[in-house]
């Protein structure tokens, strides 16, 4: 059932990371700034236990549609787990490494998805506090 759209895929992952308590939980609107993807999902955590953590429940939640990762990066050192879907990359940082990418300014030409409006099944969470 490999049949799920970009904004499934997308609305699908956001919950699962932030069923597993990632920080600053971001999806940025890639159409118009990259040919290769649709959605960019960013996220955080505060561990490298949690980091792995998160990209599992991702990679479980997407599997159950039948949705198979093209390859992930990173997962041993979790530093910075990349999971590409095709239409949907994943990257789940560590904190301090977030910041150091900051893939949010990299790519600021690609406008922030609200995602309670353009994906209405993904409960917000707040942002955690960067010390």
């Amino acid at each position: 059932m490999e049949g799920l759209s970009a904004e499934e895929k997308t609305t699908l992952s956001t919950q699962a990371a932030m069923d597993r308590k990632a920080l600053d939980v971001v999806v940025l609107d890639m159409r118009h700034a990259l040919a290769i993807t649709d959605y960019f999902l960013i996220c955080s955590g505060g561990s490298a236990r949690q980091v792995q953590a998160i990209a599992d429940a991702i990679d479980e939640q997407l599997s159950q549609w039948g949705v198979a990762s093209l390859g992930v990066e990173g997962y041993h050192e979790a530093r910075w787990i990349l999971m590409d879907y095709g239409d949907v990359i994943v990257h789940v940082f560590a904190q301090d490494t977030r910041e150091f990418y900051d893939l949010e300014r990299l790519w600021a030409n690609a406008p922030k998805v609200d995602l309670r409006h353009k994906f209405p099944g993904v409960v917000s969470q707040p942002s955690a506090a960067v010390n």
